[in-house]
């Protein structure tokens, strides 16, 4: 598992969320930790955005350095072995 990108000890805050009554129903019935599952997708979804707005952030410099790579090669490239 990797490290959260949020507090992770940070006080828990009530939140109001509309779901689906059957939905919530089968996961009632399944002991499904509604806080806990929520949470976890949460970060999940947090973590994909922020990947996303990072690359949008820096796709300037991404592609100017595949072009320079693609020009000059990779730095002290005649020194791998593989």
């Amino acid at each position: 598992m990797s490290t959260p990108h949020f507090d992770a000890s940070a006080p828990k805050k009530a939140a109001n969320l509309s779901i689906n009554s059957d939905l919530l129903r089968q996961a009632k019935e399944l002991h499904i930790n509604l806080s806990q599952s929520m949470e976890e997708h949460l970060a999940n979804l947090v973590r994909e955005a922020k990947q996303k707005q990072w690359l949008a952030e820096n796709a300037e410099f991404i592609a100017a350095y595949n072009k320079r790579i693609e020009k000059e090669g990779m730095p002290l490239e005649q020194y791998r072995t593989f």
